[in-house]
């Protein structure tokens, strides 16, 4: 009974009313009453504290996320059965509402990790507070936790990052280990818990810069290639004809060479556009499952075979030995027969005839379960204004080249699902990445 609620406040009540009658009655019995106040109001203040502790326990067993908390029902009172009834549901309650909360979060968590645009929440401060597997693919980092971290990439991106502001959508180009990134970024805000945070979206706009430029080329290509072809073709018929009657008229050998001469002129022009139709002409590709390692090996031998007086040796690096590969193989020879093709008539330019030529061909599967393939030489480099605009159709510094090998390749690989991109450095190294 000594814990029992009621009981502690009968007494109370009781003294307090005893100490009032008592002062009507005789003085040192209201004064002895009246003293015995603070001892009643002390006994039933601890059964108060024993409550509360109980509660304060519960919250930091909830806080350190230890579920096994439970208060004995089986108390010899009613009145503490009833109070550690009522906290056993509150912690149950309150755990259970933690425990959505973090499922929650790792719901949010994974969506984000499936979207294609790369999320990051930031301070003003510059710490991340978010950020998902997309974000930090874009960057090339593996952990991020501040934008100074950005320095080592590229410092204009980390003071990009650092001052941008809700509502702005920005551009940069950047460069990592994992190749060129033009990145745009759109910026909103949000105040959470009294703190304003920036919520930065980023996208790898090269692949849709690069289809807008593309298709900007074939248009131009189809409209040009249909329209001289148009215009020469009766040309060179007419030509044809005109020859045929001439050749017995010795008379008029003037008009029969000049016919001559718009004749060949006609074919040769002819023959030119049909080389620039091809760009325009890539066949849809029709992908199936092969060994990169023995289409590497293929690929090798034809290159030596077609270039037999080029100095160069060949090194292969194909992880794991056994990748294999979802794609167009007679497409995708295609573009890699022009990148051997381009690196051995790099390595035969070299005016240093003592330097032996490497070509290195490095096939593997990144982190993300992308396949890349890179294809370098250590020819000469390509001058930074000229790689601005290798992939330009009919762009060429070749002389006699035709411009489109490389704008064919980078249209194959589009078609493909995938991307070609030179990546910067010393040495001349072209990607393949399929996704």
């Amino acid at each position: 009974m000594a814990s029992n609620y009621t009981f502690r406040v009968a007494v109370s009540l009781a003294v307090a009313l005893l100490a009032g009658v008592m002062w009507t009655v005789d003085i040192f019995w209201g004064a002895l009453c009246t003293a015995l106040l603070p001892i009643v109001l002390y006994w039933q203040q601890k059964l108060y504290r024993h409550h509360v502790r109980k509660v304060l326990f519960m919250l930091d067993a909830i806080e350190n996320n230890d579920n096994a908390i439970h208060f004995s029902e089986t108390e010899n009172t009613a009145d503490a059965r009833l109070v550690n009834r009522a906290l056993n549901r509150v912690a149950h309650i309150l755990y259970n509402v933690k425990s959505e909360t973090a499922q929650q979060e790792k719901y949010y968590e994974l969506i984000l990790d499936c979207v294609n645009t790369g999320i990051l929440v930031l301070n003003d401060n510059g710490a991340v507070y978010q950020k998902n597997s997309e974000a930090l693919r874009l960057l090339g980092l593996n952990v991020f936790t501040h934008v100074s971290q950005l320095n080592r990439i590229d410092p204009r991106l980390s003071s990009l990052l650092a001052n941008c502001r809700p509502g702005d959508k920005l551009q940069m180009p950047f460069n990592n280990e994992r190749g060129t990134v033009n990145m745009s970024v759109r910026v909103s805000d949000i105040t959470v818990r009294k703190e304003h945070l920036r919520i930065l979206a980023l996208n790898d706009i090269n692949n849709e810069l690069d289809e807008k430029e593309i298709d900007s080329w074939i248009r131009l290509t189809r409209v040009l290639t249909h329209e001289i072809m148009n215009a020469v073709t009766p040309i060179t018929s007419l030509s044809d004809t005109l020859l045929e009657l001439t050749e017995a008229q010795a008379s008029k050998e003037e008009i029969r060479n000049g016919l001559q001469t718009i004749s060949s002129t006609g074919k040769g022009l002819l023959s030119f556009v049909e080389s620039y139709r091809k760009f325009t002409r890539i066949p849809t590709p029709e992908p199936s499952l092969f060994y990169v390692k023995s289409f590497i090996e293929r690929m090798v031998e034809l290159a030596r075979h077609q270039h037999p007086n080029v100095r160069a040796t060949f090194h292969t690096d194909i992880a794991p030995n056994d990748l294999i590969l979802y794609a167009d193989e007679n497409l995708i020879s295609q573009v890699v027969i022009n990148l051997l093709k381009n690196a051995m008539q790099a390595i035969e330019s070299d005016k240093n005839t003592d330097k032996e030529g490497h070509i290195n061909i490095h096939a593997y599967c990144n982190e993300a379960e992308t396949i890349l393939i890179e294809i370098s030489n250590n020819g000469p480099a390509i001058p930074n204004d000229i790689a601005e605009h290798i992939f330009i159709p009919f762009f060429t510094t070749k002389e006699g080249g035709s411009g489109i090998g490389l704008s064919i390749s980078r249209q194959i690989m589009r078609l493909s699902g995938g991307n070609l991109s030179l990546l910067p450095g010393k040495e001349t190294t072209f990607i393949l990445k399929f996704n």
